[in-house]
């Protein structure tokens, strides 16, 4: 077929990709399809950007946005992460408030969308539309992420262990520690402890498990949680810490717990 004078081939092939359950293409994949000048293909692409048809996320990635979404001007990430980390080949998983929300603990929905990845830095993807942030890490275990099924495929998720240890090491970024208890209390319904122990000790950060710790017993009552955690930390070396490390230092920095976590702010959820 000659789509030279074919000006809604873009549309049609975009109609051809929802109806194979595929969201998201590359410019590559059009040169690759369409024997096409880059002028001609610009031209189409923009013609359909401005019928809110398609957007792009990055530099020659884009998302089809179906009718349903169309209101909205874009297509909600979870629909496209999957393919947009294969389009910048890194390793991924969908983490923090995002993934919170998938485990049914969203008690305030996030505009945001977070991503965890490798450095390299990534910049945000930032819009009127839509806010990706990507947070970073050396290493982690695939044991510990979760292949998730959604309408357009899989994703690849923290588990519920994983995110609420995630939550207290990036709390900056998940609106402080209030927020970070708020969320937890929601996600405690889907942790295990014996999951929670083992992939603590997988877990970068010992600091983290004992802030973990000492908010799941001390400030959300669920020492029935924590059982594995507190025997888990008699394993290794840990030295007294603060419950928030960049604020200021108590006079005293007696714990009083067997987390050794100083509470040096006041944590209030809004449940």
């Amino acid at each position: 077929m000659n789509h030279t004078f074919d000006y809604n081939y873009l549309a049609t092939y975009t109609d051809e990709l929802r109806s194979q359950g595929r969201y998201s293409f590359t410019i590559e994949d059009l040169h690759s399809k369409f024997n096409l000048s880059e002028n001609a293909i610009k031209k189409s692409l923009q013609r359909l950007r401005n019928k809110k048809a398609i957007a792009i996320i990055r530099k020659g990635f884009y998302v089809v946005i179906p009718p349903e979404f169309r209101s909205k001007e874009m297509l909600p990430p979870l629909h496209f992460v999957a393919a947009l980390m294969k389009y910048v080949k890194r390793d991924y998983y969908v983490s923090l408030l995002s993934a919170a929300s998938l485990y049914g603990a969203a008690h305030q929905q996030s505009q945001t969308f977070f991503v965890m990845t490798k450095k390299p830095v990534l910049l945000p993807i930032q819009s009127k539309r839509i806010k990706i942030i990507f947070c970073y890490k050396k290493h982690w275990e695939n044991e510990d992420i979760v292949d998730r099924k959604i309408e357009v495929g899989y994703v690849k998720v923290s588990s519920a262990a994983l995110t609420a240890l995630d939550l207290i090491s990036y709390y900056d970024k998940c609106g402080g520690f209030n927020s970070v208890a708020t969320i937890l209390q929601e996600l405690a319904e889907e942790l295990d402890g014996v999951e929670l122990a083992n992939v603590a000790q997988r877990y970068a950060q010992v600091a983290t498990v004992q802030r973990l710790g000492y908010l799941l017993e001390i400030n959300l009552g669920r020492k029935d949680l924590t059982l594995g955690l507190e025997k888990y930390l008699k394993t290794v070396k840990t030295y007294p810490i603060l419950l928030r490390p960049d604020k200021q230092k108590p006079s005293s920095m007696k714990v009083g717990n067997c987390w050794k976590v100083v509470p040096n702010i006041e944590i209030e959820t809004d449940l």
